[in-house]
């Protein structure tokens, strides 16, 4: 069961919240989401998930792990940050979890009942549209709010006539 919207309720903003991975194709996703909250008096989430996964070693080598890759999330969360409140001037809320990314974006929506929709850029790799991208369009009605999905070929100006 999915938790209500607040979002259109007095004292409420609807939220987009885009995923950074990394990837070149996320900061469309980015500059996608940022667009449309400024557009629609919105405001937006980002969420970098570290993948569980990574951190299976001793303790003492998994703690080290685990910090180094918080310090790299923090870093690409604040680089992206700033280039969202300069090209659209907004000030994006930052979240950075550990875990199952399609997992962890599930649980911060239902966290977050003004999260109203998930953009997601689709790689144009020969291997498919992303992990992310396929996960979350494999989970069909599943899923708890819209998602829209970009294409990588567009451009920012082509992003911004859509926004």
């Amino acid at each position: 069961m999915v938790s209500k919207r607040l979002s259109r309720l007095e004292g409420h903003r609807r939220k987009f919240m885009a995923v950074m991975d990394g990837t070149p194709e996320c900061e469309k996703a980015v500059h996608y989401a940022g667009r449309r909250a400024k557009n629609t008096n919105g405001s937006m989430v980002l969420l970098y998930v570290i993948p569980d996964g990574d951190f299976q070693q001793w303790l003492g080598v998994e703690q080290i792990m685990r910090a180094e890759a918080r310090e790299e999330a923090e870093a690409l969360m604040a680089k992206a940050a700033q280039r969202v409140r300069d090209t659209v001037g907004l000030d994006p809320e930052i979240v950075i979890r550990e875990g199952n990314a399609t997992e962890q974006i599930n649980q911060l929506v239902e966290e977050d009942q003004d999260i109203a929709i998930l953009v997601l850029a689709a790689a144009s790799a020969k291997e498919g549209p992303g992990p992310l991208v396929s996960a979350v369009a494999g989970r069909g009605a599943a899923f708890p709010i819209p998602v829209t999905v970009l294409p990588d070929t567009l451009t920012d100006e082509e992003i911004d006539a859509l926004a």
